[in-house]
């Protein structure tokens, strides 16, 4: 049997309808967000953002080609280089200065999250790690494109939220995203089926983590 990202998202469907369709998500595609969730939120996703960069360092090391060490040098830039800067121009607007963000303490659902997917990483070979990886920049592009199919989702200025949802329905994200569902598919074609209950289980552990994450910044939780 040859298997696909898709049939990772099969195997967990009801985690993985959570994570996408999670209360916070949809309060934000309505406008209808907190907004001291959504910098609650802001905060603690610049710390995620962080230990992201950190899984692409160790991607590196754990690749075997050229093409994966390329892969993983290009996306490792593009979080220190570009995301980051962004991430805390877009925190400025929300009146969260580069300050604020240099002190904060990790909320335990950052740290859960994040140090779940370096120990993933670590443990075993670079496909764990970019499946571990998935729900975050797989999911963050679905989730917006699964917003813009909801009438509920408000756009335009109407919306305090709406620079969120472009940011990941971008073409650059959206991109992003294919690259990273092509890669895994080609990846997933050649494992035994053994192998593979043992990715879907990284990936439910994984998708697990994300709806905490979601939850975390609806709680404003420590």
């Amino acid at each position: 049997m040859t298997y696909r990202f898709s049939d990772l998202v099969t195997a967990c469907e009801g985690d993985w309808r959570t994570y996408i369709e999670h209360e916070f998500v949809r309060a934000l595609g309505e406008g209808a967000l907190e907004e001291e969730a959504f910098r609650h939120y802001l905060k603690q996703d610049y710390l995620f953002l962080i230990h992201f960069a950190r899984a692409y360092a160790l991607a590196a090391y754990k690749s075997r080609t050229l093409e994966d060490l390329r892969q993983a040098h290009e996306g490792l830039k593009a979080i220190v280089d570009l995301e980051m800067g962004l991430h805390v121009d877009y925190c400025r607007e929300w009146g969260i200065s580069e300050e604020d963000l240099a002190a904060l303490p990790e909320a335990r659902a950052t740290m859960a999250y994040t140090r779940y997917v370096l120990d993933t990483g670590n443990r075993g070979d670079l496909l764990d790690l970019h499946v571990a990886l998935a729900p975050c920049l797989v999911g963050y592009g679905e989730i917006a494109n699964w917003l813009n199919g909801r009438p509920e989702t408000v756009r335009g200025k109407g919306n305090p939220y709406d620079a969120w949802i472009a940011m990941y329905e971008s073409d650059e994200f959206q991109a992003a995203m294919r690259a990273e569902r092509d890669w895994l598919d080609a990846r997933l074609a050649d494992v035994t089926p053994a192998r593979f209950a043992e990715l879907t289980q990284v990936f439910r552990d994984a998708t697990r983590l994300e709806i905490d994450f979601w939850q975390m910044g609806l709680d404003r939780a420590d």
